[in-house]
């Protein structure tokens, strides 16, 4: 199989689909693949370290998509790719695809099979190639936070862990998922005062254990989130339905009661956001400030620490995409349930009924398309 990885051209996104050694696996395995010059570039890997593997470089990302079987990305595809997208050609990356109808009806026009990294499930359960990012976003939301509570971002002025004599900042952590476990690692070990909220008392108890003592859990119900919301200097959302839109728990009320120059980072942007203020932005200007309180609502986080993400995803995805590479996407999807879950399109036609009850599409049962 030819395998193609273009250049990400999502702002200020660095990452790249297969690292050098990436390639090398699959190239061992007598695959071809082909990287678009300076896709690597940005976070140290240069075309001669692609070429040193094997692979060809592309002068472009039209030579890419034209040619590849499977398109390997790491963001869901902007309109320009969409474009370039052909029928039956295989795309495997992110999507989020519930927030977004244009990308979607793009996707089914394009007649192509689309395997979302997000909604691959696992058979211990969880969802592993979203997990590592998920600790990255995790990790980087109490950095984004810290940095949004300082007074000349338009914050309460507020160091996270105070100093002696002074109490720290507290951090309301809503969604005890890989997220918010991995902020919850950060903000306590900064020395914040945290509540993690989930609806999972199993979850509660695990994380309880986890902590020992050094943060506070609580069940989540429309109150508890109003209480501890109104509560915090910091607010993290980290709530995922997988596949779907990410429910709003945090209102518009909630926020004009806030304290004046808290922060809300909303970590499930990707998904549309789980504030009813929250808007997607940008590493280019992430921040904005809705009654007094200040957002930021990246919506490529780990991109940020671009290197760390790329080799922490390829960790993750590279098995999928020998299993891909060498039985081709059908045999795949049959073979794996849980690869199967990842499929969200394909020739024409929806196949995760989160995303089409989010449109308001419908969904097909992907067996009937890969019989």
């Amino acid at each position: 199989m030819l395998i193609g990885v273009p250049k990400e051209i999502k702002n200020h996104e660095y990452r790249v689909g297969m690292t050098p050694a990436s390639v090398n696996e699959l190239v061992q395995l007598g695959h071809k693949v082909m990287v678009e010059t300076q896709a690597g570039a940005g976070i140290g890997f240069s075309d001669q370290d692609y070429q040193a593997v094997g692979a060809s470089i592309a002068n472009n990302a039209d030579e890419v998509f034209a040619s590849a079987d499977m398109i390997v990305k790491v963001k869901e595809p902007q309109a320009a790719e969409r474009a370039m997208l052909r029928e039956d050609q295989l795309l495997f990356t992110y999507l989020h695809l519930a927030p977004d109808p244009e990308q979607t009806q793009d996707l089914l026009k394009s007649g192509a099979v689309c395997v979302a990294y997000e909604t691959v499930t696992s058979p211990r359960g969880g969802l592993p190639l979203l997990a590592p990012m998920s600790e990255v976003a995790g990790r980087m939301a109490i950095q984004a936070g810290a940095l949004a509570l300082e007074k000349s971002k338009g914050g309460r002025g507020l160091l996270l862990g105070g100093v002696p004599g002074v109490e720290p900042a507290k951090v309301t952590i809503v969604g005890g998922g890989m997220v918010g476990r991995n902020a919850a690692q950060m903000a306590v070990g900064m020395g914040a005062d945290v509540v993690i909220l989930d609806r999972n008392i199993d979850v509660l108890r695990s994380i309880d254990a986890e902590f020992h003592g050094q943060l506070k859990t609580v069940y989540s119900t429309a109150s508890s989130i109003e209480q501890h919301v109104l509560d915090a200097d910091l607010v993290i959302g980290g709530v995922l339905l997988p596949g779907a839109a990410a429910p709003k728990l945090i209102t518009k009320e909630m926020v004009k009661k806030m304290k004046s120059g808290s922060a809300i980072v909303d970590v499930a942007i990707d998904q549309g956001g789980c504030a009813e203020t929250s808007k997607a932005t940008t590493h280019q200007d992430p921040i904005y400030i809705v009654d007094d309180v200040v957002h930021y609502c990246v919506a490529n986080m780990p991109g940020g620490v671009a290197r760390t993400s790329t080799m922490a995803l390829n960790n993750a995805t590279l098995p999928y995409i020998i299993t891909l590479a060498n039985k081709g996407y059908k045999q795949a999807l049959l073979d794996d349930e849980h690869l199967r879950n990842g499929l969200n399109v394909m020739h024409g036609k929806l196949t995760r009924p989160e995303v089409a009850e989010a449109l308001g599409l419908e969904a097909v049962d992907p067996m009937s398309l890969l019989a």
